[in-house]
């Protein structure tokens, strides 16, 4: 089949049976367990469990399956099993349905429990990162039923704590590890896009670290009159333990254990998108007026957000409101950073190198502790097959009019790492419909529509492919 064919029946599908769905959704305040410890009792995330199975009960065919599963003290997970018609192999498509936190921002009439549809796209919390996934992936399979072709043994699993970094996902897989069994291609929907004028297919993910930094000197605040000039400041302190790391005039990493070799054709696939994007990288970062970007180079670019480390401080303790604060030099301050790692880089590695760097000969004696949380390692695709590579350049061809490209990314998904062991022998194609300014996790958070209708069209011809690979 051409994929345009399954276009009119997705197109169809979407207005009638997704978008309505969709909107009540986006209405549900389902933050994930990490942002919402009371996430049980406030009943949110079973609330989107409940529209989920309601819907799946509607949408499903007779031969399909649903396991509605509940470990105790552990979110939900759906798993859907479509037996196959024909290949006799295993498909897993990935979703999820717990979501970030709100966020300030929001422009007016916008909201990100209000769903709202505004030239083409679906604003609200959600339903791009990745209420839609489940929605789609439905539409996709029922787009080959429709038109009575062969597919092999489908699995659609849908989970709970994605935004969290997963931690139930585990204990979910080996409970149904029997049922799963072998798993010949992995289609994940939690991806992001560099542009909405072709499919784009995610081939690696950076890894994650996260650390708090305190250094105290004093064992109480005193006046800043009487002390400045005697004792160092605790935040001068961590400047020089930040400059340890990192090279602030370059961005660069200064500890060679967190770099990894560049694979050549990974060199490649880079220099591709970097010709494709060019100059539009910054496209829905927001940059004020006049910031320049770490390199003029679209390449240097790309591949110091897929490739290369990274440091951001998010966040810190110890120091009050300017608007608060009176001449006093505080007793301590903590600053908590966030490290991305190249995807081979353990995230055990770079915590060794980090701690030995920041806790070796504290500066002036000051007391420096490190405390780690919240760590993934990052996650490389397999060479695709010949038959995927080909699936998904037809698909990109026919309905977005231009060749598939190819892309790391540099967030973390911690399940990718999990589902590469798990799955060693498997394809995997990993994409989503997070394009320019599409602000996953941030305010104004969109669905493209026409975007993600012919995903959905894509996914459906892989699907088509596969059954004959």
């Amino acid at each position: 089949m051409h994929p345009a064919s399954y276009l009119p029946f997705v197109e169809e599908f979407w207005e009638r049976h997704i978008l309505p769905a969709l909107t009540e959704y986006i209405k549900i305040p389902c933050l994930s367990v990490a942002f919402d410890p009371a996430w049980e009792s406030k009943g949110f995330l079973e609330q989107a469990r409940q529209l989920a199975v309601n819907w799946l009960k509607a949408q499903a065919e007779p031969d399909w399956r649903l396991h509605d599963l509940k470990l105790a003290g552990k979110t939900p997970l759906l798993l859907v099993e479509i037996p196959a018609r024909g290949k006799q192999q295993t498909v897993l498509l990935y979703g999820h349905l717990d979501k970030q936190p709100e966020m300030q921002g929001w422009r007016k009439g916008l909201g990100p429990w209000q769903p709202v549809i505004e030239d083409g796209k679906l604003y609200g919390r959600g339903g791009a990162d990745d209420g839609y996934a489940l929605f789609a992936a439905v539409a996709a399979i029922k787009a080959l039923r429709q038109q009575g072709l062969p597919h092999a043994r489908l699995l659609l699993l849908i989970e709970f704590s994605e935004e969290s970094g997963s931690p139930d996902l585990p204990p979910y897989l080996e409970t149904l590890a029997a049922l799963i069994g072998e798993v010949d291609l992995v289609i994940a929907l939690d991806s992001g896009t560099g542009d909405y004028e072709r499919l784009w297919a995610t081939t690696s993910l950076r890894g994650m670290l996260n650390c708090l930094l305190t250094v105290r000197t004093l064992h109480e605040a005193v006046h800043s009159g009487i002390a400045a000039g005697l004792v160092p400041d605790s935040l001068a302190i961590l400047r020089l333990l930040l400059d340890r790391l990192e090279d602030a005039a370059s961005g660069k990493l200064k500890l060679k254990e967190l770099y990894a070799p560049i694979p050549a054709f990974r060199l490649e696939q880079a220099r591709a998108t970097a010709s494709i994007l060019g100059n539009r990288l910054l496209e829905g970062l927001h940059p004020l007026p006049g910031l320049r970007p770490l390199s003029e180079d679209p390449l240097e670019l790309i591949l110091n957000n897929t490739w290369r480390p990274a440091l951001c401080v998010v966040g810190q303790e110890g120091l009050p409101l300017a608007k608060e604060a009176g001449n006093v030099m505080r007793s301590f301050t903590c600053l908590k950073l966030s490290f991305r790692l190249p995807p081979t880089v353990s995230s055990q590695t770079a915590k060794q190198a980090i701690a030995a760097a920041l806790l070796a000969d504290p500066p002036y004696g000051a007391q420096v502790q490190v405390q780690f949380e919240g760590e993934g390692d990052g996650w490389e695709a397999p060479a695709p097959a010949d038959w995927l590579l080909s699936a998904c350049d037809e698909a990109s061809r026919e309905l977005y009019g231009n060749p598939a490209a190819y892309l790391g990314l540099g967030a973390s998904i911690p399940f990718m790492a999990f589902l590469g062991k798990r799955f060693p022998s498997a394809q995997f194609l990993i994409t989503g419909v997070l394009g320019p300014n599409s602000n996953a996790h941030g305010p104004n958070e969109f669905l493209h529509l026409p975007y993600a209708k012919k995903l959905t069209a894509c996914i459906a011809h892989v699907l088509a492919r596969h059954a004959h690979a």
